[in-house]
């Protein structure tokens, strides 16, 4: 039987603790339930209040990798789940609202997903993001040059924009947003994405055609649907090394100069949280949120 931990009064399961699940990095199990413990601060409220879809592995990166979007069978009772809209019919899922909810989703192995939207209103997106996805040679650092561009974009139509690594080769760009569905937030994306490919040619793609994207970046606005995800800030992805979905600042982005510059791994991110706080917690300022043009 695994062993019970206690988190928060809630009886928690921890299995195979020992189990080495990024062989290159030596990082075992409980290394990685350690890291999402002491960086729930700044995780959970990214989580709180939003359906998780879970892109489980857990046997490592190098063995079977799936998503499950449905609450999984054997899923204590005390976690919160809501019953949220789908195409083809409601479908309930797992809400990750406080620390104990955290460790046992950790405990599964897996990366964090959400919408841009929160169970409280799935009519309306609180999230505007880009996915900018470079196509080989292409690396971060173009991506980098790609996400100032859309900044100052996005400024001009009075949105604050914040970055963070993707955690694998790429960047993400989110803003906070009022008063929009996700079909509306989707189609303002595709604009700028449709505007950066005519500013910058050389560099820029928003279509997905993947002929169209060696040596470019790929700006994906299709996040916004409201049926998709995104890796939530944070996740530790399911890649070769324990590489996380990490805030940075702008000052970071405009001095990118390498991709290793923004491979952040688990060790790397207590003390970013420590030197900076989070670098997102603006998104959680209902009055930065912007009305779309």
């Amino acid at each position: 039987m695994a062993p019970m931990t206690e988190v928060e009064g809630r009886r928690v399961a921890l299995s195979n603790l020992d189990k080495v699940l990024y062989p290159a990095a030596g990082l075992t199990k409980g290394e990685l339930l350690h890291y999402y413990a002491t960086t729930a601060e700044v995780l959970l409220p990214h989580l709180r209040d939003r359906a998780v879809s879970f892109l489980r592995y857990p046997d490592g990166p190098d063995g079977q990798v799936f998503f499950t979007k449905n609450v999984p069978p054997g899923t204590p009772d005390w976690v919160t789940t809501a019953e949220v809209p789908r195409s083809e019919g409601p479908a309930r899922m797992v809400l990750v609202q406080d620390l104990a909810s955290l460790m046992w989703a950790a405990n599964l192995v897996t990366e964090f997903h959400t919408h841009q939207w929160t169970v409280d209103d799935p009519g309306e997106a609180d999230r505007l993001v880009f996915d900018l996805d470079p196509g080989p040679p292409a690396t971060v650092v173009q991506c980098c040059e790609v996400a100032l561009w859309l900044r100052e974009r996005l400024a001009a139509d009075g949105i604050e924009a914040y970055a963070k690594t993707s955690g694998a080769k790429g960047l993400h760009l989110l803003a906070g947003v009022r008063g929009a569905s996700s079909e509306r937030v989707s189609e303002y994306a595709k604009g700028l994405a449709v505007e950066a490919e005519r500013a910058l040619p050389k560099l820029v793609v928003h279509r997905m055609t993947r002929s169209l994207r060696p040596g470019k970046v790929f700006v994906d606005w299709s996040q916004n649907a409201a049926r998709k995800t995104t890796a939530a800030p944070y996740t530790v992805r399911a890649r070769d090394v324990p590489a996380v979905s990490t805030p940075v600042t702008w000052e970071e982005v405009a001095g990118c100069g390498r991709a290793e510059q923004f491979v952040f791994l688990t060790p790397d991110v207590g003390p970013r949280v420590r030197d900076h706080g989070d670098l997102l917690a603006p998104l959680f300022e209902r009055r930065r949120a912007a009305a779309l043009p």
